[in-house]
């Protein structure tokens, strides 16, 4: 965050100054840049490549850095009205939408204003992240014979073979799917299997970004709640019977936002309920990488006790390293393999070769296990941290389930507070969060809000937006949930 911070100052500070220098005429050198400035040789290069990119300067290799030449003429601005008739033209009688809501995606991809705490992240802050691990299976990959050569559309074999022995059980190779991150693993399986306007069941509350795709595919989300222990067996068995729906999605393991972990006597109720639907179970195994050190052993991906074919499995290692690093897989057995495959490489031909060799490079490396202990434990630290700072000073949130796995606290309002209008206050203290209400594919049994804890650059900055967060509530929660004394 730091290096963002002063790689966008300095670009301001030379944005300023351009008047200094006529068309054509060269800016100081990246050398002076460094000394006067005190940055780095690497911020240099990115704000003068930012202000290249805003057409403003032009560099050239081994000369230097130029300011652009001015431009002559302004485009006219044309006429766009045209396209509300074309984009809405009998859009009532439309299977599938053609607007897509992304709002509830946008919140945890958006990078909220410098200076502001990061509450409502999706991913590892950068100091979490193995950019050295990254960079250097990267750089070797590229000098793999036939790094930069088209791939096997299902992906290379080895990385499938790696995916098939992380899930387990009798998986193989042979079925296990290349995919370009979670997300688009997730709309090829929901392509595959249910139609438009078919009913699809999800867990109640589930990931914002799994619902935008249901719906974006003409799906109708149907709501199956969740507690402590994952989805109720009961609850589900009565949704197929009363929907006649053919899938069902799931997150048996640290579940988004709950954190919940799939009860070992509801794994066997599940794939047994499913299984006599006739129905699928899309499990979504998106952070088995990131437990926590105090977790103990995690249970095995449902896709690893089932036999008949009834869990397609979704894969990722896009959150235990990068939100760029988008290579997950999915994972199924019989005759619906072959429509997964067909309609990805239909959506994407195949993930590029590099990115893939990059994979495998990194997860052989040494510097992953020890990447993945490193995190485990940062983490817990900060899990712990927030838990502790939200149980002292913001003693009104109710917080049923710590998890020991995943990124993020889940945290109940008090009854009549305006999710909203506190995440609103929240900004203006300073502090990003993220509201409960799009986790929900129907009216939420009450106000909620989910919490990061990976994407903070420490644990100071997680006291910190704690501070700033209970000043938001003083401005928006009831007069009823008032700040208790402290004994």
């Amino acid at each position: 965050m730091q290096e963002r911070s002063s790689v966008t100052d300095l670009a301001e500070q030379l944005r300023r100054e351009l008047d200094r220098y006529s068309p054509g005429g060269k800016l100081p050198s990246s050398r002076a840049l460094v000394d006067r400035f005190r940055v780095s040789p690497v911020t240099v290069s990115r704000a003068l490549a930012q202000l290249a990119a805003e057409g403003l300067v032009v560099t050239r290799p081994g000369a230097g850095a130029f300011r652009a030449a001015a431009r002559t003429f302004a485009a006219p601005a044309g006429d766009t009205s045209w396209q509300e008739v074309a984009l809405s033209a009998d859009g009532a009688a439309d299977l599938v939408p053609r607007s897509v809501d992304a709002s509830g995606v946008l919140v945890s991809l958006a990078a909220p204003p410098p200076g502001v705490v990061e509450f409502n992240g999706g991913y590892l802050h950068p100091s979490l992240q193995p950019e050295r691990a990254m960079s250097a299976a990267l750089a070797r990959a590229g000098r793999r014979p036939g790094a930069w050569g088209r791939p096997p559309t299902e992906g290379l074999p080895e990385l499938r073979e790696w995916f098939a022995r992380s899930i387990g059980g009798a998986v193989t190779a042979a079925e296990v799917l290349i995919t370009a991150g979670g997300q688009s693993a997730l709309t090829t399986a929901l392509r595959a299997l249910a139609p438009p306007g078919a009913p699809v069941l999800v867990e109640s509350p589930t990931y914002p970004g799994m619902l935008a795709i249901a719906r974006s595919a003409g799906l109708r989300p149907v709501p199956v709640p969740v507690d402590a222990d994952g989805v109720k067996p009961a609850l589900l068995a009565d949704a197929f019977r009363a929907t006649g729906a053919r899938v069902f999605v799931c997150q048996p393991l640290f579940q988004n936002p709950t954190g919940a972990v799939l009860a070992p006597e509801r794994r066997g109720e599940v794939l047994r309920i499913a299984r006599e639907a006739g129905a699928f179970v899309v499990e979504d195994d998106f952070v088995r990488r990131l437990v926590h050190e105090d977790a103990g052993p995690l249970p095995r991906p449902l896709a690893a006790d089932d036999p008949d074919g009834v869990v397609v499995h979704v894969g990722s290692l896009t959150k235990a390293t990068s939100p760029s690093f988008r290579v997950s897989a999915l994972a199924a057995r019989g005759p619906v393999l072959e429509r997964l495959r067909a309609i990805q490489i239909v959506d994407t031909f195949f993930v590029p070769r590099p990115l893939q060799e990059a994979a495998l490079e990194l997860v052989g490396s040494p510097a992953w296990p020890r990447h993945l202990r490193t995190i485990s434990a940062e983490l817990k630290a900060r899990r712990d941290t927030m838990t502790a700072t939200l149980r002292l000073d913001l003693p009104e949130l109710a917080l049923p389930h710590i998890p020991s796995g995943g990124y993020h606290l889940w945290l109940r309002l008090p009854d009549g507070t305006d999710e909203t209008a506190l995440t609103a206050a929240a900004l203006r203290a300073g502090v990003a969060i993220t509201p409960g209400r799009p986790y929900f594919s129907a009216e939420p049994p009450a106000g909620h809000v989910r919490l990061s804890f990976a994407a903070v650059a420490g644990v100071g900055e997680i006291a910190e937006g704690v501070r700033r967060l209970r000043t938001a509530c003083d401005e928006v929660l009831p007069a009823k949930s008032a700040r208790l004394p402290l004994p």
